[in-house]
């Protein structure tokens, strides 16, 4: 069956946004359509085009015989703040406050759209970054770990702070909780992760930031290297900043219980990410 044009188009736009990250040579679409491989690069320079005008994600063209065509993720800036002035407008909701100063996000980080739209902008911001491996610490940073690999088409790694039979051996490391000050554990199997892989940590909420400083920590056990560091909401009021080099959506500065106000406002997401936006 040969393909036509416009049936070509939605496929292999299809096919790209499901393969992320991912170089697909150019034989690949020619065997795939039944048609020249110069009909092929007219269509993804089709495909780059309306990608990079909607703000979709672009195409990067490899040369050579081993070259082909690859997707990245990409936010333009108006968009992306756009997004964060709205998810800044839904966190103030007084209804969100709970007992000890606490904020109610579990609704937002089960919601898939906004999961979907952080994984894509953390992405975005990680784009030029060597990444083998998301992690996060269980359970809460799971869902954006997720978002956040899907565009960037690697696995999951999942800290945990106690044993689960079904994952084997394991690694475990004492931290200091940046917040509590309290000494806790914190556990990954040894075949979660490989020696030298690149990691990109996930969490939905840094304070102090000790959590963050264990899976540092624990990243030395297996001789992996730290590729960078993002979360949803950073408190800015923290007393003892134990991270430094890190990127966030969205700081929390103040929480007032009496008056039941939630003063949030933009992260450094604009200077800490990449700024090649349309």
């Amino acid at each position: 069956m040969k393909f036509r044009r416009s049936e070509r188009l939605i496929d292999m736009t299809n096919f790209l946004l499901h393969h992320p990250r991912q170089l697909i040579p150019l034989t690949v679409f020619a065997e795939r359509y039944r048609s020249a491989k110069s009909s092929i690069s007219e269509d993804l320079a089709i495909i780059k085009e309306v990608f990079e005008e909607r703000g979709i994600g672009t195409l990067q063209t490899v040369a050579g015989a081993a070259g082909g065509v690859k997707y990245q993720a990409f936010v333009s800036k108006d968009e992306a703040r756009s997004f964060i002035s709205e998810l800044c407008e839904t966190i103030t909701d007084p209804a969100r406050l709970l007992p000890g100063g606490y904020l109610y996000l579990t609704d937002i980080l089960g919601d898939p759209m906004i999961v979907q739209k952080v994984g894509k902008m953390i992405a975005a911001a990680f784009i030029d970054k060597d990444i083998d491996v998301v992690m996060t610490i269980a359970t809460k940073g799971i869902p954006l770990a997720y978002g956040v690999a899907n565009y960037l088409n690697v696995p999951v790694v999942i800290v945990r702070n106690d044993n689960i039979v079904t994952e084997g051996s394991t690694v475990s490391i004492n931290y200091v909780s940046g917040s509590t000050k309290r000494i806790q554990t914190m556990v990954l199997s040894k075949r979660s992760l490989s020696e030298g892989s690149k990691v990109l940590i996930i969490d939905d909420f840094m304070k102090a930031g000790g959590t963050i400083n264990g899976m540092i920590n624990l990243l030395e056990e297996f001789q992996a290297q730290l590729a960078g560091i993002a979360v949803l909401v950073e408190a800015e009021k923290a007393e003892e900043r134990l991270v430094e080099d890190y990127l966030s959506l969205i700081k929390l500065s103040n929480v007032d219980l009496k008056q039941k106000q939630i003063s949030v406002s933009e992260g450094n997401y604009f200077s800490k990410g990449n700024t090649s936006y349309s």
